[in-house]
């Protein structure tokens, strides 16, 4: 069974603002980012595996990642080009180091 992955146009930008303020998913779409396609559960960010699932399926609705079978494996990837096309420097501005405070 292939997960639901909306068209990113059908997605409220509000969504999308959503999945990123939280800051799980913000260090998974940073890795995704960085290091390109990676299998879900490569991701170790000190949560369950059911949390990370949950965040994965937040970011996959939210229109910000893209999930393939691969085998037994489900290989996550940023749609980085698509949403940088509809929202152009929003991932730049997010995923920008932030000054010291």
């Amino acid at each position: 069974m292939e997960p639901h992955e909306p068209e990113l146009t059908a997605v409220p930008v509000t969504a999308v603002l959503a999945a990123l303020a939280d800051d799980v998913r913000l260090q998974i779409v940073r890795a995704l980012a960085e290091g390109g396609e990676a299998a879900c559960g490569s991701f170790d960010f000190g949560v369950s595996k059911a949390t990370r699932s949950h965040h994965l399926r937040v970011l996959r609705e939210a229109g910000l990642t893209r999930t393939r079978a691969a085998g037994t494996s489900r290989l996550v990837r940023l749609r980085r080009n698509e949403l940088d096309k509809l929202y152009p420097g929003l991932l730049d501005a997010v995923l920008s180091p932030r000054p010291p405070a």
